[in-house]
């Protein structure tokens, strides 16, 4: 643990458009003694800024994605990758997974790396004192946040608020309860206390972002056992009120806008993870956002097209379920229409296909255009009429157009529907892995939307029918607002649950809402045709890794169900 204390690097970005505001600053820190470096002011804000970095490992790459979109009732596994199991639920998801493991090494890494930041603290000289509590306001709320997500994934987990300077073979099995009691609602209160509203430099920790995630916390911690009901609902519906009305921040008015990627500093945004266009084009930043890999068909191997940066490199890992895709009335609601792709333009004259014999001999095109390019460069090429448009497409219709089309019939693990959020296509080459996108990890959509559930569980189904009427209204499209406003009768949790999917569509926080509701188990064996099968009950918790249990002394007790558990 020390080591990456030591050499842990980068995080934030530098300026990737004209603004009066500074990026949080990225450093590289490595070959220095953290017991000297760590203890001037500038070592304490290196070593602050490599909290922040932890976040990266996590928010963009394949392994966060996998471990909150995978295993739900709205995305199940495409053609290709090496994490099945964590949709599959079978036997391959057991304390060996790698996802699993990396996971729980990562925060850790995070939480002993944020209290080398505020054990070091006390000593630094040259800095003013209300600067260093800012520091450690700053990576508290961090703290906080990789608490609570190892909580969320594996239950009772170690709790430690001192640093770990040396090699330590002990572990405790702390209550989740616990947890949330004397480390992550402590620390996100302090945090609100001391954080500026508005940061001088960009996506820094700051109030609002703090009593967001106290919000979430609150909303979580109300579901269990040993949560507080009502008075942790109530507790969230205040602190999302702040948020909503306190700060300044807006919906934007098309949705689409938010995912243009010179729009990613915008007034919906409360708080993301950045990336650095020029570190991750260059390799230095090898994490950067990868989210435009993993929801993509296999475009590039259909006739006329070809592997470009524009329409992305398909990994095919999440597909949409059949449920998924029902959710939205394209009629009235814009959402599917501007997150999903629906039309391939061609990029590959050698490969754009000519009419066939067969096809004429079929009545699919009339006998004198046999041997006639069906298209031309940069036309259509690829067609997905989607949900609620695909019983337009008879077969006769579908096979008399020149371009390839794919309705429900045609979809499978390679070719389904494509979420558009994260395509990215300023890389530098069609093979670049690394993505400059931020992760929107708090946006005002998702505060809406959990005041809404705070409110149901408080039975004010009135109040959170208007919150969910506002999300729904902006995404109607014009014209159609009235049509999309539910009554207060309509909220329930589980139209609540539905709505956040057509909302938060692949942002990662599915399983988080499926799991913090109680609903993971239900929803998954009714619309995962692929996970039903196998899910338990006691997935609702990831299994501890084996490498925790290895290298503890007298071991670490597993989570129930798993093997090696003894419960």
């Amino acid at each position: 643990m020390k080591k990456y204390i030591i050499t842990l690097a980068i995080v934030a970005t530098a300026f990737m458009s004209q603004s009066c505001e500074d990026y949080l600053e990225e450093n590289l820190v490595t070959g220095v003694s953290a017991g000297t470096f760590y203890t001037t002011p500038a070592g304490l804000e290196a070593a602050v800024n490599a909290t922040y970095a932890e976040n990266k490992f996590f928010y963009g790459p394949e392994r966060g994605f996998s471990m909150t979109v995978f295993g739900t009732d709205v995305h199940t596994n495409g053609a290709d990758g090496s994490h099945k199991m964590l949709n599959l639920y079978d036997g391959a998801l057991n304390p060996t997974q790698g996802f699993v493991r990396d996971t729980w090494r990562d925060f850790f890494r995070g939480i002993n790396q944020a209290n080398a930041v505020i054990n070091r603290s006390s000593e630094i000289s040259g800095m003013s004192e209300e600067l260093i509590t800012t520091r450690i306001a700053e990576v508290r709320f961090l703290r906080a946040l990789f608490y609570f997500n190892l909580v969320r994934f594996y239950g009772d987990v170690h709790l430690s608020l001192e640093e770990t300077e040396g090699v330590e073979i002990t572990a405790n099995r702390t209550p989740a309860e616990q947890i949330y009691s004397e480390a992550i609602i402590p620390d996100l209160q302090f945090a609100i206390q001391t954080l500026p509203a508005a940061p001088g430099d960009y996506m820094r920790a700051s109030r609002p972002a703090a009593e967001f995630l106290l919000a979430k916390v609150f909303m979580t911690r109300a579901y269990q056992s040993y949560g507080n009901g009502n008075s942790d609902a109530q507790e969230a519906e205040r602190l999302m009120t702040n948020v909503i009305d306190n700060y300044g921040f807006q919906l934007l008015e098309d949705l689409a806008d938010l995912w243009e990627i010179d729009n990613q500093r915008n007034a919906e945004v409360v708080w993301s993870v950045q990336n650095n266009k020029n570190q991750v084009d260059e390799g230095i930043d090898n994490q950067g956002h990868r989210g435009h890999l993993y929801f993509l068909m296999e475009y590039d191997v259909l006739p006329g097209m070809a592997r470009d940066t524009e329409n992305g490199r398909p990994w095919k890992r999440f597909r949409p379920t059949d449920f998924h895709l029902a959710l939205w009335n394209r009629d009235i609601d814009s959402r599917y229409d501007k997150t999903y792709k629906h039309v391939w333009f061609s990029n590959n004259e050698g490969g754009i296909p000519t009419w066939t014999q067969a096809e004429a001999d079929a009545g699919y095109v009339a006998s004198n255009r046999v041997g006639e390019r069906k298209f031309a460069l940069g036309d259509t090429a690829v067609y997905i009429p989607g949900p609620g448009k695909d019983q337009e497409w008879t077969d006769q219709r579908r096979l008399s157009a020149p371009y390839r089309v794919f309705t429900r019939a045609q979809y499978d693990e390679r070719f389904y529907p494509t979420l558009n959020k994260w395509i990215d296509p300023t890389r530098p080459n069609r093979q670049h892995e690394q993505g400059q996108r931020d992760h929107p990890l708090m946006r005002l959509a998702d505060a809406y939307l959990i005041r809404a559930e705070a409110r149901i569980m408080q039975g004010n189904t009135s109040g959170a029918a208007d919150d969910i009427n506002v999300i729904r209204r902006r995404a109607a499209w014009p014209g159609m607002e009235a049509q999309m406003e539910i009554s207060a009768a309509d909220a329930t949790l589980d139209f609540l649950l539905d709505e956040r999917a057509r909302e938060l569509d692949g942002e990662g926080h599915r399983w988080f809402d499926l799991t913090r509701t109680g609903t993971l188990v239900q929803r998954v064996r009714a619309h995962n045709v692929e996970a039903a099968p196998n899910i338990q009950d006691f997935h609702i918790l990831r299994p501890i890794p084996l490498d925790q249990i290895d290298r503890t002394d007298g071991g670490y007790r597993q989570n129930c169900g798993y093997p090696g558990a003894d419960c």
